[in-house]
């Protein structure tokens, strides 16, 4: 065997293309494989390119550091706090980032809709974990993009780069024709959840309509903060991203391990009770083009899809209508729930006003520019060196400066407050509503707001077992009448 190699590697060293035919490779087919088949110039130019690939991205964290070095602390011995968000990357790295997404957001329409494949699914989800969590730090995400969006739009001088604006948009685009896909295995913090959950529990239906109008109003509170400049605190708070970054505060270290148990035996806790995110996909998904569908056929209302869905998504058979003396109770109440909600909009707006002054504190600026107003009125002794002293010497360079930006921002909490407040009661109106409609169903289906479009009900269906071979269609539970007239149709 050592000697045909050798005649193998003589003879191609004096081959002069230095290629492979198909003729050697006939003739030692034994030793022989397809990939050899391949210009040994291209193979020089993959290791170098791969070789080239490595460095760069071993060398990506440097090189944004070195942009912008550190000061130098050497004769007073101070030690640089450590970071927690993660190092600026390269731009080319960026535009990447977002061919990825929207490759992912292919391949999960295609796994849902296509393949209807949970297993596709779940590899996609590991991907996107490794990529867009572990690997990239969870940042940027589509997650935290509106307070990016919002905050270029309230802010002249704040560019939003265009990899912000694809994450922002694309998941949203994909909503409105295919529903949830970026939810099913896109998002490292879906998958992550999806990853962990043991045995999961059901979630009484009255706690799951009054948590759902969280994610709501999270949205709208940190849009609010966004607006004014004072910070992203979707971002800040996010209790998933300290554990891509493998650090973070104490706060938000237990908020993790918290969401991590929970995650265990409450499907999605955070996307389905937090994430603002997932909120306007929510909302884009009650229009999309396409749906999850369980079975490929007709349903046989088995109920064997409600209880594969570890997250309360799946609506029973209802058929919209109610008794007759029923009927005018169920009307006049709907009646007062919308004349409730121009109230509960104009309460929370005024609310909102109300408290649009104690929340103007928390923006630095204006914290500075109070200290100095009651500085001049009773002078205070803050001591020297203090953080206190020294943003007084900062603000009496230009107080007249610093005054008028107090004045813009308090100004401009003032609307976000308002607008927030109107936000909530639109949102806990809209929910009242929305508990005292009936829909029309006839079959056993997802709800398309709440369905990750995870595909685990496509194998608990047994039309679905059919049409791929894996039980025969004898089997099927019988058809009633109804059932029969709709697969004539």
């Amino acid at each position: 065997m050592s000697r045909l190699l050798h005649r193998i590697s003589r003879r191609v060293e004096e081959m002069s293309h230095l290629r492979f035919t198909i003729y050697d490779l006939r003739v030692f087919r034994q030793f022989a494989r397809k990939w050899y088949i391949i210009n040994r110039k291209l193979l020089w130019l993959l290791q170098i390119v791969v070789t080239l690939v490595a460095v760069q991205l071993t060398s990506i964290s440097a090189i944004a550091e070195q942009r912008f070095p550190p000061p130098d602390f050497t004769e007073t011995n101070h030690q640089l706090p450590i970071t927690t968000t993660p190092a600026a990357r390269a731009e080319w790295l960026q535009y990447l980032d977002v061919a990825v997404l929207f490759a992912c957001l292919g391949v999960a329409v295609w796994l849902i809709y296509r393949k209807r494949s949970r297993r596709g699914v779940w590899a996609l989800s590991v991907f996107s974990l490794i990529y867009f969590g572990f690997w990239r730090q969870g940042c940027i995400c589509a997650i935290g993009a509106p307070q990016n969006i919002i905050l270029g739009l309230f802010e002249p001088s704040y560019t939003v780069p265009l990899t912000v604006i694809a994450f922002f948009a694309a998941p949203l685009i994909v909503a409105l024709f295919a529903g949830r896909a970026f939810c099913a295995g896109v998002c490292p913090h879906g998958a992550l959840q999806d990853l962990l959950l043991i045995k999961p529990i059901k979630v009484p239906l009255w706690l799951e309509h009054a948590l759902g109008v969280l994610p709501f109003i999270f949205l709208g509170f940190g849009l609010t903060f966004a607006a004014t400049g004072t910070g992203f605190p979707i971002c800040r708070y996010d209790p998933i991203v300290p554990i891509f970054r493998l650090n973070g505060p104490g706060l938000l270290i237990f908020l993790a391990a918290l969401t991590l148990v929970l995650g265990m035996f409450v499907g999605r806790p955070y996307c389905r009770f937090l994430c603002p995110y997932g909120a306007l996909l929510k909302l884009t998904s009650l229009a999309s083009k396409w749906r999850v569908r369980v079975t490929p056929d007709i349903c046989t209302q088995c109920q064997l899809c409600e209880n594969s869905c570890p997250f309360g998504a799946m609506r029973e058979p209802s058929s919209g209508t109610v008794e007759p003396k029923f009927l005018k109770a169920d009307r006049r109440n709907l009646g007062w729930l919308l004349l409730c909600v121009p109230v509960l909009i104009a309460g929370g707006a005024w609310v909102g006003g109300e408290l649009s002054v104690s929340v103007a504190r928390l923006n630095p600026t204006v914290e500075l520019a109070e200290r100095y107003i009651n500085q001049q009125k009773s002078p205070a002794n803050y001591g020297v060196m203090t953080p206190e002293a020294l943003s007084l010497q900062r603000a009496e360079r230009d107080p007249e400066a610093l005054l008028k930006a107090a004045t813009d921002l308090r100004h401009r909490f003032w609307l976000a407050c308002v607008v927030f407040g109107g936000w909530v009661g639109l949102v806990i109106g809209v929910k009242l509503v929305s508990l005292s409609l009936r829909t029309l169903r006839t079959d056993f289906e997802p709800d398309r707001g709440a369905c990750f479009a995870c595909a685990r009900c496509f194998r608990s269906c047994p039309q679905e077992l059919v049409r791929i071979g894996q039980m025969p269609a004898s089997e099927l539970p019988a058809r009633n009448a109804a059932q029969l007239a709709a697969a004539a149709k």
